[in-house]
């Protein structure tokens, strides 16, 4: 929903620098009152999973919300599960089955079924736009195995700071290039703040502790959420049409996602053994 609050105005470039630039001064300075120090022999790591993780995705979202409702994005950043599990497959971190396989493969059908059925027509920028929104999933997916080793060597928000200043440089120059169109509204700041210091900055290093203690498909499990609250948010305070093609294909995507990691609400809970 920020996305589409500031992306239209400041643009994608000065939104993406700008994002990740608070971000960084947020994690720098709780790196500065914690007293944690800078991972700098690990910079190589920091830069690739910058790269995939805020850099490329950043930018790509920020781009994608140029033309598709925040609803869309929504939904299809759920295939993050997806690839995240064929991605911890092929680094020997998890296993693949055949209702992992079919879980994917019931996840594009719904991604289908939104781009076909959804209130916005499908024509080619829609249609670039929601490959850009998957694209910067299976960046999420992919790196999240390498995110999970990396935790291993080095504290999360050591992580997280190194992280978000690598990417920083690498967007700075687009950000720069793009500034004299960028138009900067009380909305459109507002929305940039949130989305820097809280959902780029905290959440970023509350997420790596996550991930430091689960396997990388379960720390990618909370990509069910984000549905939920990106349609609601889309439709109560953008104005964002719904349709029965939201509805299906978001279903089908979360019956995805609840296949490929085994989640299940209706399981009973394991019996306690009792103590001897």
């Amino acid at each position: 929903m920020f996305i589409r609050m500031a992306a239209p105005v400041m643009g994608p470039w000065v939104l993406g620098a700008g994002r990740v630039g608070l971000a960084t001064l947020t994690l720098v300075i709780l790196m500065r009152v914690l007293r944690h120090h800078w991972p700098w022999h690990e910079w190589r790591t920091l830069v690739v999973l910058g790269a995939l993780t805020v850099a490329v995705p950043f930018m790509l979202y920020a781009w994608a919300g140029l033309h598709l409702p925040a609803g869309y994005s929504a939904l299809l950043n759920t295939t993050v599960v997806l690839f995240g599990t064929l991605a911890s497959a092929w680094q020997g971190q998890d296993t693949l089955s055949a209702r992992k396989l079919a879980g994917c493969a019931i996840g594009f059908v719904g991604v289908a079924l939104i781009l076909q059925l959804g209130p916005v027509p499908l024509d080619a920028s829609t249609l670039a736009a929601a490959l850009a929104c998957i694209a910067a999933a299976a960046c999420y997916g992919v790196s999240t195995p390498f995110m999970k080793q990396a935790t291993q060597r080095m504290q999360p928000l050591a992580i997280a700071t190194g992280i978000s200043a690598a990417a920083f440089v690498m967007l700075l120059p687009a950000g720069l290039w793009g500034l004299p169109q960028a138009q900067f509204t009380p909305t459109a700041m507002g929305a940039l703040l949130v989305m820097g210091v809280f959902t780029s900055g905290l959440a970023y290093w509350l997420n790596l502790r996550i991930i430091r203690h689960v396997s990388p498909v379960a720390a990618t499990s909370p990509a069910f959420l984000i549905p939920v609250f990106g349609v609601t948010w889309g439709h109560l305070f953008l104005g964002e049409s719904l349709s029965p093609g939201i509805f299906a294909g978001g279903a089908l995507v979360l019956l995805a996602t609840a296949l490929v990691t085994g989640f299940n609400p209706l399981r009973s809970r394991l019996p306690v053994e009792p103590a001897p």
